[in-house]
């Protein structure tokens, strides 16, 4: 019966995680880590080995330094101001309480004021918006592809 409880609560878990990789409220990937890293533990570590634990615990911290240097290359590359970096990270927390279209545009709309407070040119605020945002969904992307191969790996190596 308890293994059963915490089955679910494995499976919660990553469902959850799956949430996470597309709003930035939940740590995505930290959650998905958590609930294969419960799955292996019920199982003592028979089923899920520790080649399968550290396979996915690599991807998990590739998904957290790529989700933070995606955004960053994407403001880099069109020469973003600090205020423009600092106005993504707000629109990003901003876009939380907006449901699924705020977590994806205000980003955007936050970067663009950053740099146009930054630099009061309307064009360059645009166009460093929009990298900005390009990057931060690129870096989103790549969250949920490597959240799924964690599943991957998890359900080959609980099946084999």
């Amino acid at each position: 019966m308890m293994d059963a409880l915490l089955w679910v609560l494995s499976g919660l878990l990553i469902v959850a995680g799956v949430a996470g990789t597309v709003l930035p409220a939940l740590p995505g990937t930290a959650l998905v880590l958590a609930g294969i890293l419960l799955g292996a533990w019920i199982d003592d570590f028979t089923r899920i080995g520790w080649l399968a634990v550290t396979s996915v615990s690599i991807l998990a911290v590739a998904s957290w330094v790529l989700d933070y240097i995606a955004g960053l290359i994407g403001a880099r590359r069109a020469g973003a101001s600090r205020l423009a970096v600092i106005g993504a990270a707000i629109g990003t927390v901003a876009g939380i309480f907006m449901g699924f279209v705020g977590v994806l545009f205000l980003p955007l709309v936050g970067a663009a004021v950053g740099e146009w407070l930054a630099r009061r040119d309307q064009q360059r605020a645009m166009r460093v918006g929009i990298a900005t945002w390009v990057g931060l969904m690129v870096g989103m992307v790549a969250k949920v592809a490597l959240a799924f191969v964690m599943i991957g790996v998890f359900v080959v190596a609980l099946l084999v």
